[in-house]
């Protein structure tokens, strides 16, 4: 057993949370670079918390100049456990209105332009992310979203777009119809492959703010519409974080899906053939199975 420590990284609209008793903001140095921001640390319903601002205190990275990697490894150098992503995300689905809350547990990334792994040249490794969300921390953002007085759908695919531009109408209307999916964001790829490479368990809750440009009613997505529905959603955002806390305790099994193993049987560079330098950055991120 382990103690729970949760983190929340917060998308727009998102950039503190409520409540947290002995709330400090503290720098976390890491080998690949600056965090978004500071991490707001503290306790929730007693149980420990992390909040990060993705794009920073004021709004200040785009989704492709996000430090996902500095992120990731600083939430583990805390001593991390569990991370719930919080983010705005349109919608190809009717039944999938603005203002509801959707569980993804399955993404479609088209993003180009991030560093996607911290694995590279001198320490190869390959993790599993057909299913890259965790089922247990999915439910548990479940129940504490309906408790929150949420509509919130159970399941969903997420489409990472690369941005900063929102999609075309060609675009809509393919990743809805031949391509299945159901939201769409610009932000949880490559971070749910950076958390599964940590072995951190991640649940995405996504806060639908529009229908995205598909819809014949809706129009081309207008930022002022989605800001107004941002700030709504974020209040709830915030109940939900304040109710899931509680709920998962403060100690915790070993992972029922096996993420907190994901790099179990994942590196296969041998040995004497890894990279010193590479190792040294991998020391939290990877360090439970490099020694």
């Amino acid at each position: 057993m382990t103690d729970t420590k949760l983190a929340i990284i917060g998308g727009s609209g998102i950039y503190e949370i409520d409540g947290l008793e002995g709330a400090e903001w503290v720098t976390v140095d890491t080998p690949w670079g600056t965090p978004s921001d500071a991490m707001l640390t503290g306790t929730l319903g007693g149980t420990p918390v992390v909040f990060l601002p993705r794009h920073g205190r004021g709004h200040v990275h785009t989704p492709t100049t996000v430090p996902y990697r500095a992120n990731i490894d600083a939430l583990k150098r805390l001593g991390v456990t569990d991370v719930i992503s919080v983010s705005a995300c349109g919608s190809f689905r009717e039944e999938m209105a603005p203002g509801d809350f959707v569980i993804v547990d399955q993404f479609i990334d088209r993003t180009f332009a991030r560093e996607k792994s911290f694995f590279g040249p001198g320490c190869v490794a390959h993790v599993s992310v057909a299913h890259p969300t965790c089922p247990r921390l999915g439910a548990a953002c479940l129940t504490a979203a309906r408790d929150a007085g949420v509509t919130v759908h159970d399941g969903g695919t997420y489409l990472a777009m690369e941005g900063p531009q929102f999609s075309t109408l060609a675009e809509s209307k393919m990743y809805r119809e031949a391509w299945g999916a159901d939201v769409i964001g610009m932000t949880n790829m490559p971070e749910a492959k950076l958390a599964r490479e940590a072995e951190l368990c991640y649940a995405s809750v996504a806060m639908i703010t529009d229908y995205d440009s598909w819809h014949p009613d809706h129009g081309e997505v207008d930022v002022t519409q989605i800001i107004a529905t941002l700030m709504g959603n974020a209040g709830k955002a915030r109940e939900m974080v304040s109710a899931l806390a509680p709920a998962l305790g403060g100690t915790r099994e070993p992972c029922p899906h096996g993420c907190d193993r994901a790099l179990e049987f994942a590196i296969i560079t041998q040995p004497p053939a890894r990279d010193p330098d590479m190792v040294a950055k991998l020391d939290a991120v990877a360090g439970r199975v490099l020694g």
